[in-house]
């Protein structure tokens, strides 16, 4: 089983032995992952038991991936199963195979903090890391981000302010999860925010 909660998106999804996707839930559902999370979990699984969780570390929203990698710790203990993280950027990048791109550069673009924006650049079709995830004012993003397709919630900020490119609107989807290559499917489970905290710890 898969889950991702890192943006607007609550998105769940429960894989066959073969690696098919068996069901899937996926809303746009801005804030309330607590409140959805576990609801969509119990509809996909139907009364399956998943022999492993992968949920999505980010970045992305602060509250959102602590909700998911808690249900996801929790439902691990309680199936006694192993748990692993995912790239929330990868998960966007792996949306292009449902679009007409035939391969090359991809750019996966989200909302970060203070106007910035999550951006990471990816191969395609093989949703390779070309670099680690950045964080970027739209500006700046707009003159080092040439990847001539450009997917995520805020694809079309950095496609506007650069003048050129296609922006594919979309958001991680767990039924993308097996797509990934395995190191962006075995990450460490703790939140990747994707930018240092605005609070500080007090000097000694």
């Amino acid at each position: 089983m898969a889950i991702d909660t890192s943006t607007g998106a609550c998105s769940v999804a429960l894989f066959g032995a073969d690696g098919e996707v068996i069901a899937e839930r996926h809303e746009i559902i801005g804030r309330g992952h607590a409140e959805k999370l576990v609801p969509m979990i119990e509809d996909v699984l139907d009364h399956h038991l998943p022999s492993q969780i992968l949920v999505g570390v980010g970045p992305g929203s602060f509250t959102g991936i602590r909700v998911g990698i808690a249900a996801a710790q929790g439902l691990a203990i309680g199936w006694g199963v192993p748990v692993h993280g995912l790239s929330s950027l990868a998960l966007i990048a792996a949306s292009a195979c449902d679009s007409e791109h035939h391969g090359g550069k991809v750019a996966a673009v989200m909302n970060g903090g203070h106007g910035e924006l999550f951006i990471q650049t990816f191969s395609s079709p093989a949703t390779k890391p070309l670099g680690e995830h950045v964080s970027l004012a739209p500006s700046v993003a707009a003159r080092q981000i040439d990847a001539p397709l450009v997917l995520g919630p805020a694809a079309e900020t950095l496609v506007e302010e650069r003048q050129a490119g296609q922006a594919i609107v979309c958001h991680p989807r767990a039924a993308h999860a097996l797509l990934l290559p395995h190191a962006l499917r075995t990450m460490p489970l703790r939140p990747l925010y994707g930018r240092a905290p605005d609070a500080k710890p007090k000097a000694a």
